[in-house]
């Protein structure tokens, strides 16, 4: 594999990866079909958090990482608890908008102060650390492609929200799905193609 496109691998990994997407995004399908199917807010979450186990069984038993399994167990827990509190099957995604607010929030507010979080990330994986910081186009680029997230961020929350305060669940958990897989790999895809115009990454000492 060619440097670049093991930069390219680097890239997508770190901004979650195919596994990672996996592993969160499964237990929100299952949590929807199984919604229609019985109409049971309990069946549902149960179904959703077994499966997140399950996924992070299966990880354990094929020596995979397991990190994003246990993010996506957590990550349905904090779901399934505002779902039970309220008994509203709608307040499941509640976590997922205010995910998606802080995420674009942080990604807005570091570009504004010159520190671009996929910089910040990319930069030690890369092998360049924050030398990117005394270069002016490798920082001006790292602060072109967060943009991108900025925007898939707040563009989730625009559409999702007003969805959700009309408290249609099938239409907001399909939304959900359709603004998460593909929009993150549009997003990591489009990161990537403007990252790799940068000038060579200078390896750190």
């Amino acid at each position: 594999m060619s440097e670049h496109n093991q930069d390219k691998e680097t890239v997508i990994n770190a901004l979650g990866g195919k596994k990672g997407l996996i592993d969160s995004g499964l237990p929100s399908i299952i949590f929807l079909v199984v919604f229609n199917l019985k109409h049971d807010l309990q069946q549902s979450l149960i179904a959703a958090l077994s499966l997140s186990i399950l996924l992070a069984i299966i990880r354990l038993a094929m020596k995979d990482t397991i990190q994003h399994s246990f993010s996506g167990i957590l990550g349905v827990l904090i779901c399934a608890y505002f779902a039970h509190r309220s008994g509203n099957a709608s307040d499941f995604y509640i976590p997922k908008l205010l995910t998606n607010l802080g995420y674009g929030t942080a990604y807005l507010v570091a570009n504004l102060v010159g520190w671009p979080l996929l910089g910040i990330v990319l930069g030690p994986l890369l092998g360049e650390n924050f030398e990117w910081r005394h270069n002016p186009v490798r920082k001006k680029i790292y602060t072109r492609a967060s943009w991108i997230w900025v925007a898939m961020f707040f563009a989730r929350i625009a559409v999702q929200y007003p969805i959700y305060r009309s408290g249609n669940v099938n239409l907001l958990g399909t939304v959900n799905l359709a603004m998460g897989y593909p929009l993150f790999f549009a997003a990591a895809y489009g990161s990537w193609l403007v990252i790799k115009t940068a000038p060579p990454v200078i390896k750190s000492n």
